[in-house]
């Protein structure tokens, strides 16, 4: 072989080597597209076509796209190619269709759709990666459907564990709820479908909702209530935002200048538009002055609407100038191409119910469910050893897609926790229900989905029968907790006890057969403190999607070691929660938020409150151990990067992950903070008997607090305590740093 054949072979070996490792790094791309998405921003570069368009369009034309002509859509204008905005609910999933002058379902064939763990279960994850590929499964469901815009998240702050909207809000705290919602956001926009981020703001209870004015210092707004809502617009550069139903200092938040125009659009520099609330808009001039763009509601006289016909005699009447109607109208539109809904040249086309999205409903479903208790190992079940199991509860053949007040799915697939066991266990295992108990009102109108007031009734037969089943099985699964008629968007509970005779049930039953597992299903917080002395095994799931009974028997049989932590506190006592000890909810005309900047965890902790599960806890099949905290210096400037690391151990005998936390205290501050706040935290997988070394980055600046007399936000110089905890109350260890 001469010379010039042996470069040749050379180059050919390089040439193939190269395209091997390209191939490598595409489907290395490819693998992890879902947790890379790029934020993409609210692009101008369309500006001059849409000025061009505007100067074509009649002032009526242009008014019409300012409010609904359907109820879900607001106009177009077919003559120039624009289509109508098309709008869709989606805490839980795309909503059916309906009628477009009623809220009567349409009745089609083909709008059934994948039904997603609700905001609770999604936060209780801890996981931003599931939190992208949750966006990106409902986006893509929502393209599939032709809609712009998905009318979700809801990132309001927990601040009452009564909440009727408890389960789709994402938790009690500002840095869980922003971590959770920018990725959720991406995921959702890069279907070239846009969020509607709501409700902004301050929309923390549904009792007096339409009329309530909630009063609060700048600091806690600042500090507690709009962070998340900030991270949305800057950080995943959210396209829509919904104002809210609710008054704030005075003013309905859909004509608030200060929160719509001050903060929302001059500060956060927000160039995408402002859809009301169905039916939350209280004036024509002074809403779209100060900040509204679209006007939804609940009636069908769309041409009456405030920003409809009463909007064209505002014109008329030279209380308002065709600039301003200018503006919402290109607001509209820029979203609309950004969105490539006028040119849809290249648009996503989208999915819907497919395998992959019901995949990944059982992931995020599988990683929400929360282990509370585990005193007698008695999960996972050894279902060797067993010959027969006794399943009890309306929640262990209740469907949660439906129900309440409020967006529900339409879905094919929703597995029940009693279809999850007969799918899981192996076939020579019998298992026997009994209902145990039922659902009971002290009123009789069976039409109403929610807000009904629950009855003291026990059903004595119904707990006799489950006793009776219980005795002779070897082991008993009681799902108790609640539902959608319990937690409804439109009312807010009375109390935190379970409904419908469940305590007595579980104490019977437990009684009886002592191999007992009490999985709660419910999405807001419940008094479980009998329910805690009874059982030595308890679980906590959620109105958690398509997948819930799947999900929850691959973790009752230990296919799945549990991973969930709670997103918010479980006080032993209603009253130890800060807006009930502080008799600041739910007010009447007014509610003052008394407890400040010291909401959830941040009051427990800070005035030695013990809760029954504090924030952020949850157990795991397995044990962990950290060890060797440390920073990567002592002293760091206020624009620096905080380098945070440990090792963490797996000294279990099984694999897991574990949702590691830091808090940070400042024990130098010269203003009042709470005892420690939530900074930072990462999932991390370790198998059995092997250990990880993990990092997390606390930028300095999340250290900062609010001056309100400055009117900035301020790092304070001096000592901080960064903690490395389980939950807010159990920190493992501690370093301190210096800030210059």
């Amino acid at each position: 072989m001469n010379k010039y054949n042996v470069y040749i072979i050379i180059l050919i070996v390089v040439f193939i080597f190269s395209a091997c490792q390209f191939k490598k790094e595409e489907k290395k791309k490819s693998n992890s597209y879902e947790t890379t998405i790029q934020t993409k921003s609210i692009s101008l570069k369309f500006d001059s076509k849409i000025d061009s368009i505007i100067s074509l369009m009649t002032l009526e034309e242009k008014v019409a796209m300012l409010h609904g002509n359907s109820m879900f859509t607001s106009s177009g204008v077919e003559r120039l190619g624009i289509p109508e905005l098309k709008m869709t609910d989606g805490p839980l999933g795309i909503r059916e269709e309906l009628h477009r002058d009623s809220w009567a379902a349409l009745g089609s064939t083909n709008d059934f759709a994948t039904f997603f763990p609700a905001g609770g279960g999604l936060s209780a994850t801890w996981n931003s990666e599931l939190a992208e590929i949750y966006g990106k499964s409902i986006g893509a469901e929502a393209r599939a459907r032709n809609k712009d815009i998905l009318l979700a998240p809801a990132i309001n702050i927990v601040r009452t564990p009564l909440c009727g909207r408890t389960f789709e809000y994402f938790s009690e705290d500002p840095f869980l709820n922003k971590s959770m919602a920018v990725p959720y956001i991406k995921g959702v926009q890069s279907q070239d479908v846009g969020v509607c981020v709501k409700h902004f703001a301050v929309n923390n209870q549904e009792t007096n909702r339409g009329t309530v004015d909630v009063l609060m210092s700048e600091r806690t707004l600042r500090e507690i209530y709009l962070p998340a809502f900030k991270a949305a617009v800057i950080n995943a550069n959210a396209y829509t935002v919904m104002g809210a139903y609710n008054k704030f200092r005075g003013d309905y938040l859909c004509e608030n200048k200060y929160l719509l125009n001050t903060i929302l659009r001059d500060e956060w520099d927000f160039k995408g538009i402002v859809i009301s609330d169905w039916a939350a808009v209280h004036s024509t001039v002074k809403s779209l002055k100060n900040g509204l763009d679209i006007e939804m509601g609940t009636i069908t006289d769309f041409d009456n609407y405030y920003l409809a016909k009463p909007l064209l005699d505002s014109l008329a009447a030279g209380k308002i100038d065709k600039q301003t109607i200018d503006k919402k109208v290109k607001r509209i539109l820029r979203v609309m191409y950004n969105l490539k809904s006028i040119d849809s040249t290249g648009r996503a086309k989208g999915s819907i119910n497919t395998k992959g999205h019901l995949t990944n409903a059982y992931k995020i479903a599988s990683e929400s469910i929360i282990l509370l208790k585990n005193s007698e190992n008695i999960l996972p079940i050894n279902t060797s050893k067993i010959n027969s199991i006794t399943v009890i509860g309306d929640n262990a053949t209740r469907k949660h897609a439906a129900g309440g007040f409020g967006a529900g799915v339409k879905t094919k697939t929703e597995i029940t926790p009693l279809e999850g066991l007969k799918n899981s266990l192996p076939k020579e295992i019998e298992i026997n229900y009994a209902q145990g108990y039922k659902e009971i009102y002290e009123d009789d109108d069976k039409s109403k989905t929610y807000g009904r007031k629950i009855s003291n009734k026990i059903d004595t037969a119904l707990i006799d029968e489950a006793v009776q089943a219980a005795k002779k099985s070897d082991i008993t699964v009681i799902f108790a907790g609640s539902n959608r008629s319990v937690e409804s968007e439109a009312t807010d509970r009375e109390n935190l006890n379970l409904p419908f005779g469940q305590d007595e049930l579980i104490k019977k039953v437990t009684e009886v057969n002592p191999n007992t597992i009490v999985v709660i299903i419910a999405a807001a917080p419940f008094n479980l403190k009998e329910v805690e002395k009874s059982t030595s095994a308890l679980l906590w799931s959620w109105f958690n999607g398509s997948e819930a009974g799947n999900a929850l028997a691959d973790v009752i049989i230990g296919k799945v070691n549990p991973s969930g932590k709670l997103p918010w506190t479980i006080p032993v006592n209603l009253s130890d929660s800060p807006a009930h000890a502080t008799n600041s909810f739910p007010g009447s005309e007014t509610v003052e938020y008394k407890e400040g900047i010291l909401v959830g965890y941040r009051w427990f902790d800070t005035k030695n409150i013990k809760p029954l599960y504090p924030f952020g806890y949850g157990l795991s099949y397995t044990n962990f151990e950290y060890s060797n905290l440390k920073t990567d210096k002592q002293e760091y400037s206020m624009d620096e990067i905080i380098k945070v690391e440990f090792i963490l151990k797996n000294t279990g005998t099984k694999d897991g992950k574990e949702i590691a936390q830091l808090y940070v205290s400042a024990p130098e501050s010269t203003v009042v903070k709470a005892t420690k706040e939530l900074k930072g935290f990462k999932k991390v997988f370790v198998k059995k008997g092997n250990a990880k070394t993990v990092t997390i980055s606390i930028p300095a600046k999340e250290l900062a607090y609010y001056n309100e007399n400055k009117k900035q936000w301020v790092v304070e110089p001096g000592t901080y305590i960064i903690k490395l905890g389980t939950s807010s109350k159990n920190i493992k260890s501690n370093v301190t740093i210096n800030i210059k």
